[in-house]
């Protein structure tokens, strides 16, 4: 038997049990170590803000449910291989699976984390992997000014993975004046927004709201253009595209991490995004996006937290190594 966490409804999740069979050929057991909670997306989830027309797109490889409940939902899920081929036996993986203290997947479905990679931090490949996709649609140069409006786990992963660039300038700009200190750690510049720079190059949003998005428009230089990597749910987004927007000839362009990068599309898979994401958290910053640590019996009151905004932070990872 395994445990998992269900959305029951909006706002209200439980954690149920659920009978976990043998791995076939092909497939792999997992027990699961740490999973990570996406705080954009699993609190629209469970909020039950999924808009009725993206609910199949929306639905996460290994979902069971559908929106806006019962529903099993999540995809950042790192454990051990307790059963399948002698090769991978005892190695610690990466899936795109939900919350649940043991499951069994094909093969194909898992990634190997490298070594030198703490299972807690592996967490995180998912942000990073959605961070390299949104690099590769901004394609910043060398040299460019680049700014990121949000300083959450995203936009913090997206900063610590740009800052490798070089020649890149990059700030991070938020509402939240205490996210200097993890923008210092991470090697980059943090604003205010009343102190954000302009005449960027690329700027890239995260933030998830609409004063963030106009902040992206108006910082951005002559033919600039603008990223927008939120994902808003079902609630409507009101921007000024009067003034200069037209006759500075600006560019606002999305970027979502379920198809891979046009620019990149016919070089690479989504199995080879999630291997350099996993590659690339060989690197220690990535820790200080790590702020926050839950038993899964705590999972239910946690997500409500985070859902409800009462729980800040970036990556809350949730420890399943004593899960029966």
């Amino acid at each position: 038997m395994a445990t998992a966490f269900w959305v029951e409804a909006p706002a209200s999740g439980a954690l149920r049990e659920e009978l976990v069979a043998d791995a076939q050929p092909g497939e792999v057991r997992v027990r699961t170590l740490y999973t990570g909670v996406s705080r954009g997306t699993e609190s629209l989830v469970f909020r039950g803000e999924v808009p009725e027309t993206e609910r199949e797109r929306m639905r996460a490889p290994f979902q069971q449910g559908d929106f806006p409940g019962p529903v099993k939902y999540g995809y950042l899920n790192v454990g051990t291989i307790e059963q399948g081929p002698e090769h991978l036996r005892g190695r610690t993986v990466f899936a795109l699976y939900p919350h649940q203290s043991s499951y069994v997947v094909p093969e194909r479905s898992i990634a190997v984390v490298p070594d030198g990679v703490p299972p807690r931090r592996a967490v995180l490949a998912g942000a990073v992997e959605t961070a390299v996709n949104i690099l590769w649609d901004a394609a910043p140069l060398v040299g460019d000014r680049l700014m990121i409006v949000g300083a959450g786990m995203i936009g913090c992963a997206l900063a610590r993975v740009a800052c490798g660039i070089p020649g890149l300038t990059v700030t991070v700009v938020d509402v939240d004046r205490g996210k200097a200190d993890v923008c210092g750690r991470l090697g980059v510049t943090y604003a205010h927004p009343g102190a954000a720079p302009v005449d960027q190059d690329v700027v890239i949003d995260t933030s998830g709201s609409g004063d963030g998005l106009q902040l992206a428009i108006e910082s951005a230089a002559t033919e600039g253009q603008i990223i927008e990597a939120s994902w808003f749910g079902d609630r409507s987004v009101t921007l000024q595209l009067g003034g200069d927007f037209h006759s500075r000839r600006l560019t606002i362009r999305s970027s979502q991490v379920g198809m891979v990068s046009p620019r990149r599309r016919g070089t690479r898979s989504t199995a080879d995004r999630l291997e350099l994401a996993l590659r690339l958290l060989q690197d220690p910053g990535f820790d200080h996006l790590l702020t926050g640590e839950s038993s899964w019996r705590d999972l239910p009151a946690v997500m409500a937290r985070i859902a409800a905004g009462s729980s800040p932070g970036l990556c809350h990872t949730i420890d399943w190594r004593d899960s029966a």
